[in-house]
């Protein structure tokens, strides 16, 4: 049901989840235990982002010395750009500077920065920030945006769910260091799956149990077991972390058992004493369940999309995707004249269930690398 109300979300353009703080702190020391000074004299980016409600600009600022931060930007949304049933109004914070202005403050976004001891309390955190508006509504399109993003090192932000394609072909085409929060559905869009196929872009440490829990001003109905009321936290299970940037989780190899082993052991029943099934339209065998990957099979295999998150480019190579007229190894295309769902059975690969063509979840294609990794 959770990823129900993602969808929901995405739809209504309800993009207002607030990532945690811990959370953020997590995935960030997960790129600093493999490379202790990936932030050193950087100059961070956090569009899509307002401290006076999220925790991005808190978790830098609060950091920005033990981080060795060069420079800390983060922009803002105007309120008319957010959604009407947010019902937002300028905050203490703003009305009560020097320079509030009540024509831009629903016009415009705004840009605080951080470099120095602004208040010479000799340390620099959050309360030395500075802020401005923006020209414009601080749309991370706009060329006012776009020009912060190209001064940047790294870009880290939850983008709003209803733009994520967007917004990841405007951080990639920066060709800078990203961490960005998104759904795991989106790893088989056409935009995506390239990337983390050729290595351009993969997922991050993740968040813990791969549950990723959000705060959310938005007043509104959930299914049950996922808004908690006491503390007003949504959960939700298919987000994820999507980066380019190394941590020591993505060079962990899976630890595996044989084809024999997995007939004879496996937990899940369907690979117990059954085996695994070909498909009728793939060079490749279905492995339902990560953990069920054999350790001695030498050919394709078609895994579930959240094997990325226990993928080593060292133990694996990332061939493919089992989606429409995407992938050099679909062998076979099934015709109206065989079955009525021909193009249903064509979207996706197929494996033969009681002597009837089913077609499986999206799968991603891969084979071993090297025996020597195992």
């Amino acid at each position: 049901m959770a990823n129900t109300n993602l969808g929901d979300a995405k739809r209504a353009k309800n993009d207002e989840f607030y990532t945690q703080y811990h959370d953020i702190g997590k995935e960030m020391n997960a790129y600093l235990e493999l490379n202790p000074g990936v932030f050193t004299n950087k100059t961070i980016l956090l569009p899509c982002d307002d401290p006076e409600w999220s925790n991005f600009t808190k978790y830098f600022a609060q950091n920005f010395t033990k981080l060795g931060l060069k420079k800390l930007i983060s922009t803002s949304y105007a309120l008319d750009s957010k959604p009407s049933i947010l019902n937002l109004q300028p905050s203490l914070f703003e009305i009560e500077s020097p320079q509030y202005d009540s024509n831009k403050a629903r016009s415009k976004g705004k840009i605080f920065t951080l470099t120095e001891d602004s208040n010479g309390d000799q340390k620099i955190n959050f309360e030395d920030l500075e802020w401005a508006y923006l020209d414009g509504d601080g749309d991370f399109r706009s060329s006012e945006i776009t020009k912060l993003r190209d001064e940047a090192d790294i870009i880290i932000t939850n983008p709003p769910f209803s733009l994520f394609r967007e917004f990841l072909a405007w951080l990639i085409e920066s060709k800078k260091l990203f961490s960005i929060i998104g759904s795991m559905n989106a790893i088989t869009l056409k935009e995506v799956f390239p990337l983390i196929r050729d290595s351009k872009m993969w997922l991050g440490n993740g968040f813990t149990a791969g549950n990723a829990y959000f705060e959310s001003p938005v007043g509104r109905e959930y299914a049950s077991g996922v808004f908690d009321e006491k503390t007003g936290l949504v959960k939700f299970r298919n987000v994820i972390w999507y980066t380019n940037i190394d941590h020591g989780k993505r060079h962990k190899p899976l630890s595996l058992m044989s084809t024999e082993d997995n007939i004879k052991f496996s937990n899940h029943k369907e690979i117990r004493g059954n085996g695994y099934r070909s498909y009728e339209n793939y060079d490749a065998i279905d492995v339902p369940f990560t953990d069920a990957i054999p350790s001695d099979h030498d050919g394709v295999m078609g895994v579930p999309i959240s094997f990325l998150e226990k993928y080593s480019p060292e133990q694996f190579e990332i061939l493919g995707i089992t989606q429409r007229n995407d992938d050099p190894y679909k062998t076979k295309r099934f015709t109206s004249s065989e079955y009525k769902n021909a193009n249903d059975l064509n979207a996706r690969a197929v494996v033969m269930v009681d002597g009837k063509p089913k077609s499986v979840y999206a799968r991603i294609l891969i084979r071993h690398k090297s025996r020597n990794s195992l």
